[in-house]
């Protein structure tokens, strides 16, 4: 390869000689859309890790490492004679002129809540020129998204319509509703034979608890993975802890390994041991 090659064109080429048939590389070849995406995903949640941690140096490896996503996708629909990368970086291109008209065109919107309300418009005129007979607020909404995000994006849509709860208080009222709710399911009886009336009640739970997020403008995903980081980190210091004592926590009974558990919140806190 030319060393004045510009490097989005040279990881274009590099894709390419991965998925030549003669002489590529096998596990590359061997993949699909259905294949990559879990790939993707995982890619994209690295992006989110690192900036969760201001790790910069990390952020600019993951990035590459979803381009590298990106760049899979379209060498596979060139192949077969869909798209290329080029058609992909139009294309998102074109949408952000056409869904940004305050900047490059003459529209003029008061705030940012005026310019969202538009862009969702632009976004259904969009759908509607497409040919999808869905008109309903909540249309466009991808099934594909995780289930925590997708319901944050129903209740938004919802509460465009002014569908929505007027603040957090009863928001707060209704998930201790369906906490209650939970409850009486447990009571019923075995869990193997409630099952699907306990996974029916936790659902209403948690899509409470996301609305809740969304009220008080948390990101759900942001929060979860913080929540996750701080388990994984006390864990994994009564662990060490326990250790450091000579008692392995699996040996432990439940009432042992809670008080390792906060003393490890203490050391955590700054406070003495």
């Amino acid at each position: 390869m030319d060393d004045a090659t510009r490097p989005i064109d040279r990881l274009l080429e590099i894709m390419a000689r991965l998925r030549d048939p003669q002489g590529g590389c096998p596990w590359d070849l061997q993949q699909d859309f259905s294949t990559i995406v879990p790939y993707t995903i995982e890619e994209a949640y690295e992006v989110a890790d690192a900036i969760d941690r201001n790790d910069l140096d990390a952020l600019k490896d993951e990035l590459g490492d979803l381009l590298l996503q990106v760049v899979f996708h379209a060498q596979m629909a060139s192949e077969q004679g869909a798209f290329a990368f080029d058609d992909v970086a139009e294309a998102i291109g074109d949408k952000m002129v056409r869904r940004h008209p305050h900047v490059f065109g003459e529209a003029r919107f008061a705030d940012a809540d005026e310019q969202t309300l538009n862009w969702e418009a632009i976004k259904r005129a969009e759908r509607v020129a497409a040919g999808e007979e869905d008109r309903s607020a909540l249309a466009g909404i991808s099934r594909g998204l995780p289930e925590w995000q997708r319901a944050v994006k129903l209740q938004s849509r919802a509460a465009r319509t002014g569908f929505d709860w007027p603040g957090p208080g009863p928001v707060i009222a209704k998930l201790h509703e369906e906490i209650e709710e939970v409850r009486a399911e447990f009571d019923r009886g075995a869990v193997e034979d409630n099952r699907a009336r306990l996974e029916d009640e936790i659902g209403d739970l948690l899509f409470v608890a996301a609305n809740l997020a969304r009220h008080a403008r948390v990101d759900v995903g942001a929060a979860l993975r913080r929540a996750n980081l701080k388990f994984e980190r006390r864990f994994r210091a009564m662990e060490q802890l326990a250790q450091d004592d000579g008692t392995p926590l699996p040996t432990l009974a439940l009432e042992q390994q809670e008080a390792y558990w906060d003393r490890a919140k203490r050391l955590e806190r700054g406070g003495r041991d």
